[in-house]
């Protein structure tokens, strides 16, 4: 549960806070903010949770084609939310296995996905067993971003030992630039219900950058308009360098490493500030 402050509490708070010293994330396993969280990856009026429906098609359609040469394969998708990707990958003829931690998110994508050739686990990524071995594993939309190094190391680790001999990872990280952009001013906005409460509410934010840890951590306070009483949120995003995600990649044991300027293979105009890297779990030698 998160803390509840009064305004005193915010005004006192400490500036800037140390990355990752106010939580790990937004909690997205607590189940009223999870079904909050649903309508949002539900929404086709924005991305901020998911993209809209016709830009996953595309990148499902790239990564079909260009990266499983449409030959049915056995997927697994990392903080795969509401299983948007994996059961329209599932509609081409492969097997998905998602994991998320959404009790929500969980939930709509089994409902949804029945008939199809798809598995889905509630579970953190990072303590969760992959299963496998599977043909290709994927975590996108700037999820690898979140994760303290260490973490993020260890999920790298499992999703390469998830991997047949030969098997690709897929990453979808954000670029330094976007990181340091998310660095923003303080802000607030009103309104009678969103993501972080279905309750009238003031949300303000603030965001800072560490140039030590090449970090940015965001802070949401949500002061309810019936109580005055806040609740903090915070969540804090790394920025890696090419050459970092490269050298991480590597130490996990994955070869061939290649980049990509978006998930659709070509450049993406709408989404500048993410990436699209693949690496090879290396075929056991004859």
């Amino acid at each position: 549960m998160p803390e509840v402050l009064t305004l005193a509490d915010i005004v006192s708070r400490i500036v800037p806070p140390e990355p990752w010293s106010e939580g790990d994330n937004i909690p997205w396993d607590d189940p009223a903010f999870s079904a909050r969280m649903l309508r949002e990856h539900l929404s086709q009026e924005h991305p901020k949770a998911s993209r809209c429906f016709t830009k996953i098609d595309e990148q499902v359609a790239w990564v079909h084609t260009q990266l499983l040469g449409r030959r049915p394969a056995r997927v697994l998708d990392l903080a795969c939310g509401p299983g948007l990707y994996a059961m329209r990958l599932a509609r081409l003829g492969h097997h998905c296995h998602g994991i998320d931690f959404g009790p929500a998110s969980i939930a709509y994508a089994r409902e949804q996905s029945a008939g199809l050739d798809c598995v889905y686990t509630l579970g953190d990524i990072r303590s969760t067993p992959y299963g496998g071995p599977y043909d290709l594993a994927m975590l996108i939309y700037g999820q690898f971003n979140v994760f303290r190094p260490r973490e993020a190391r260890g999920i790298l680790l499992k999703a390469a030992e998830a991997l047949r001999p030969g098997g690709l990872l897929v990453l979808e990280p954000h670029t330094v630039g976007c990181v340091r952009s998310m660095a923003h001013a303080a802000s607030w906005s009103a309104s009678t219900g969103g993501l972080f409460s279905d309750r009238p509410h003031l949300l303000l934010s603030e965001a800072f950058w560490d140039e030590e840890q090449q970090a940015a951590t965001e802070r949401f306070y949500v002061v309810d308009a019936a109580s005055g009483l806040a609740t903090r949120y915070a969540m804090t995003t790394l920025a890696y360098t090419e050459e970092e995600y490269a050298a991480v990649l590597a130490d996990a044991g994955l070869v061939d490493i290649a980049f990509y300027p978006s998930l659709l293979g070509s450049p993406d105009p709408e989404q500048p500030g993410l990436l699209a890297i693949t690496a090879r779990r290396p075929m056991i030698p004859a």
